[in-house]
């Protein structure tokens, strides 16, 4: 059956999407290109599972997370495929591994059911982490999310069901499915009442991967993740501070009041947490809570990125916020996990999260020039 039954159809949708777009850019000064390029592959056509490992599939294995969790998967030897679109990650990313013998890049798209079908062939293990990560989103194109992290998760999802391949789905959720938790530090257990659409996507996903899951009997593992920083990072809190003091080493604007206060997480205790959970859990399907064991406000995030570039005296200049001195419409002002389940796995992490932003300001630094 066609996507689209008529051409004025289509051309609904397309004006539908132009005005997201134009939406998108003067609301936020952001750009999203439309994906419309054919499935192309770098790297080797057939691909020979190594012993005793499966073939895994990570989509968005170009982005920040994934890239991260591919350099880790490779480098314990085993075979991988990357499904990306490059609408936020990029092939600098993964660059090294692209001539490897186990491993293959799928440049296409999860809204595309094709692309999946082809991309996740002969895969024991998928690494769901494709999505589109800006929060700030969901109060002015809520349709984005919905199809990028609800649709795309759907459509990989009815390939893994029709797959006599798949056996396990590793999905990366988001602290946001909490909202403003009364319970601090948050447990699993907590209750669900995101305030943003994209934490009603994330939780949206949730469900789904473990409907499916239970249904169609392969393992699934959730990480509901705290603020990730790092190396390869191109968006959130530290990234736009230095950006705005590279352009104004004087002055840096703040969102909100400043006293917002959360979890970040450094990318390699991030990837590592999610190795140790994929393979020691024991229940078909599991949720684990990945974050820092403290939290750290906005105000000292502010301070040590302009201390990491070296500034002196900035003045900082808070917006006041909304709904109580939130950033943004939807944002969740306080956030700390409690990481015990994991934690009972074997897993710490190595930094905090004042440890964490410092040294994911010096690896943005680094790469910004």
């Amino acid at each position: 059956m066609p996507l689209f039954k008529s051409l004025s159809q289509t051309a609904n949708v397309a004006e539908r999407t132009k005005r997201i777009l134009y939406t998108l850019q003067k609301s936020l000064d952001v750009h999203i290109k439309p994906y419309n390029k054919p499935l192309t592959r770098r790297g080797h056509a057939q691909l020979t599972k190594p012993p005793d490992q499966g073939l895994f599939l990570v989509t968005g294995g170009a982005g920040f997370v994934g890239s991260h969790l591919v350099d880790a998967l490779m480098n314990q030897g085993t075979e991988v495929k990357v499904l990306d679109n490059l609408s936020n990650g990029s092939l600098g990313n993964i660059q090294k591994w692209l001539h490897h013998k186990h491993f293959q890049f799928i440049e296409g798209d999860l809204l595309n059911k094709k692309d999946v079908a082809e991309s996740a062939k002969n895969c024991s293990v998928i690494c769901h982490l494709a999505a589109n990560p800006e929060v700030k989103l969901s109060s002015v194109a809520p349709d984005v999310h919905f199809e990028q992290n609800i649709i795309a998760t759907y459509n990989l999802l009815e390939v893994a069901r029709q797959s006599n391949a798949a056996e396990s789905l590793v999905f990366t959720s988001s602290s946001t499915v909490y909202g403003d938790a009364e319970e601090i530090p948050t447990p699993e257990t907590a209750p669900l009442e995101p305030i943003s659409v994209y934490g009603a996507s994330k939780l949206a996903s949730e469900a789904l991967i473990s409907a499916y899951a239970h249904t169609y009997g392969f393992k699934a593992r959730t990480y509901r993740l705290a603020n990730v920083i790092g190396a390869r990072s191109k968006h959130g809190i530290i990234y736009d501070f230095i950006h705005k003091l590279k352009e104004n080493p004087h002055e840096l604007e703040i969102l909100g009041d400043g006293t917002q206060a959360k979890s970040y997480i450094h990318i390699d205790d991030c990837v590592k947490a999610m190795l140790i959970g994929q393979k020691a859990a024991e229940k078909a399907v599991e949720v684990f809570n990945l974050g820092s064991e403290d939290w750290v406000d906005v105000k000292t995030i502010a301070t040590a990125v302009a201390e990491e570039m070296g500034l002196r005296n900035v003045v900082f200049h808070f917006t006041g916020g909304v709904d109580g001195g939130r950033g943004w419409k939807g944002d969740v002002k306080y956030m700390l996990l409690s990481t015990t389940k994991l934690k009972a796995l074997g897993w710490k992490p190595k930094l905090n999260s004042t440890q964490a932003v410092r040294a994911a300001a010096r690896s943005t630094i680094n790469e910004l020039g």
